[in-house]
């Protein structure tokens, strides 16, 4: 009788077990697949980003965010100048990974010397005349920037806010007494903004950074569309990190984030 008992309570005591053990399999049917999703192998590397000077606050913004949801990442501290600029300093073995152009004109010199491919526009920009607040030297429109007495800057014809300027000149039959060109658009605006300039032309995006400038209604602005195209260079250091950003920044988030600074839509 004892060794049936035994037997008895040894069996029971199996079936326990047993029974737990598929108790706790049926109660996480997930945790094998939740393991195997968070082993994932996350975005890793570094980025650098060369970019128009335009995009500055922008292209800071997206870095952060970027940075945000890919911890795994550093973006190095983008460089921004004209883009004609930064063009060169690519074709000339810059060590790129990204190129975000203000204008298709600058980006198509980096896709002819087989440098890029494919690039996407991702934004619009136009242009405002501004003085320094107050408007000591009386500007009241485009034509004004012929008078000699008023200290102009503009940027110079090679880069995209320079040859946007010129055709908005072009376009209203102004012939502007230019006394300094800029490389890039922020030499403008802060010329401007510190009161050695009465007037210049930068994009709006721009003006709407600081309160140091006053803008001037600019007729036909909107007729003379800078488009900005970016692009993963073939040769990029990280390529899998390049391609990440670019989509980033034609994401929604990024759409988001320029359209709040005033960018349009591309």
């Amino acid at each position: 009788m004892r060794t049936l008992r035994f037997v008895a309570v040894a069996a029971a005591a199996l079936l326990l077990l047993t029974g737990c053990s598929t108790a706790a399999s049926d109660a996480d049917p997930t945790a094998t697949s939740d393991a195997s999703a968070s082993a994932e192998p996350q975005l890793e590397g570094e980025l650098t980003v060369f970019a128009a000077a335009s995009l500055k606050t922008a292209f800071d913004e997206l870095a952060t965010q970027f940075e945000a949801e890919n911890p795994g990442v550093t973006v190095n501290p983008i460089s921004y100048d004209g883009s004609s600029t930064l063009a060169t300093q690519i074709i000339e073995g810059a060590s790129v990974d990204v190129f975000a152009s203000a204008d298709e004109k600058n980006m198509q010199k980096v896709v002819d010397a087989d440098l890029a491919t494919d690039p996407e526009l991702f934004a619009t920009n136009v242009l405002t005349l501004v003085t320094p607040v107050g408007n000591p030297g009386g500007v009241t429109g485009l034509a004004d920037l012929a008078n000699a007495d008023l200290t102009v800057v503009l940027c110079a014809a090679e880069v995209p806010c320079g040859a946007a300027s010129a055709t908005l000149l072009e376009n209203a039959g102004v012939t502007a007494s230019v006394d300094s060109y800029e490389q890039n658009v922020t030499a403008v605006l802060t010329k401007v903004a510190s009161g050695e300039a009465d007037a210049g032309l930068v994009y709006i995006t721009d003006a709407a950074t600081t309160d140091e400038v006053e803008t001037v209604d600019t007729e036909a602005a909107d007729a003379v569309v800078n488009r900005y195209p970016i692009v993963a260079l073939t040769g990029a250091p990280d390529s899998e990190v390049a391609a990440a950003f670019v989509a980033f920044v034609l994401s929604d988030t990024g759409r988001s984030v320029l359209s709040g600074l005033g960018f349009g839509a591309p």
